[in-house]
């Protein structure tokens, strides 16, 4: 019994490393794209602090698991979210209020934002550090630790 537990405990773990690895791949391959030119954005106002981007929709079902941890680094750290093709204001307001969120979003309604940082994956994150270069690009879930300890490091 003993020896079953312990060969049930590897599997597991050694299948956890592989899907960390895999999905980290998978990440730095569809982030590869990403437009890394300074952040600069038009109507919005930023302090001399680490900046992160959080590209998302009320469609994806991953960015319902993510926005939590969005939602709490907003709290402490700038954060601008773009929806994208989520639909008019209304529904974005709706689906925030449904899901107890308030951090402020930017209606993408046509994609241009999206397009002019080449996102082609929802959700994905950008980190940049206070001159506005970009340091960290995820794309999926990234949970609110890792987000938390990129953004330390932006700041440094």
């Amino acid at each position: 019994m003993k020896n079953k537990l312990k060969y049930y405990i590897k599997e597991i773990l050694s299948f956890i490393v592989m899907l960390f690895i895999i999905s980290n791949v998978v990440s730095y391959y569809k982030s590869s794209n990403i437009n890394k030119s300074k952040f600069d954005i038009e109507n919005i106002s930023l302090t001399n602090k680490p900046i992160l981007v959080y590209f998302w929709a009320t469609w994806c079902p991953i960015c319902k698991v993510e926005s939590p941890n969005i939602q709490t680094l907003s709290k402490d750290y700038q954060v601008v979210t773009i929806a994208v093709n989520s639909g008019d204001d209304k529904k974005i307001k709706r689906y925030l209020n449904e899901n107890n969120f308030d951090f402020k979003v930017i209606n993408d309604k046509n994609s241009s934002y999206a397009n002019k940082f080449n996102i082609e994956v929802f959700p994905t994150t950008l980190i940049y550090d206070k001159d506005k270069s970009l340091i960290f690009s995820e794309v999926g879930y990234t949970s609110t630790f890792g987000l938390k300890l990129r953004l330390w490091w932006a700041g440094l």
